[in-house]
């Protein structure tokens, strides 16, 4: 059974077994269970519906904003070098966990994916940067383009 569920993850696509099933309609749904099954389950459920960000803009399914910026501060502090390397070359499986912390809907990637791009060197604005810095300076750039506002707070 464990070795179909994390079979289907990895077919269903890397974006979706990375989701975060710690809230929207999956970790409804799964509330209170535990083991790979149930967390591989919740999170398919979310990338498939994507229902986070109606979660978090309305503060339903279990959603806290302050609750996503935050686990984006984590993946990015254990991830700092390889979101960088994707963030240069504009795509990748870190910056794109990174959008969807970040709450950033499918529809929405790739002009994330550009705008953090063509912002890199603002961004990542010198080799000691960290962590904070890098979130918040992320944060701005997306607050500056009119698509990508919408999930700045």
């Amino acid at each position: 059974m464990k070795k179909t569920l994390i079979a289907a993850a990895l077919i269903l696509s890397p974006g979706i077994a990375m989701a975060n099933p710690g809230c929207g309609l999956g970790a409804t749904v799964f509330e209170g269970q535990s083991g790979l099954g149930p967390h591989v389950l919740a999170a398919t459920t979310n990338g498939t519906s994507g229902n986070i960000t109606f979660g978090m803009t309305f503060g339903s399914l279990g959603c806290n904003v302050d609750q996503s910026v935050e686990l984006a501060a984590e993946f990015l502090n254990e991830n700092m070098d390889q979101i960088a390397e994707n963030m240069a070359s504009g795509s990748g499986e870190a910056l794109e966990a990174y959008a969807q912390l970040l709450g950033v809907d499918t529809q929405d990637y790739n002009t994330f994916a550009a705008t953090v791009q063509d912002q890199f060197s603002s961004i990542f604005s010198h080799q000691e940067v960290g962590t904070l810095d890098v979130l918040n300076s992320t944060l701005a750039v997306m607050k500056q383009d009119s698509a990508l506002s919408q999930y700045v707070i």
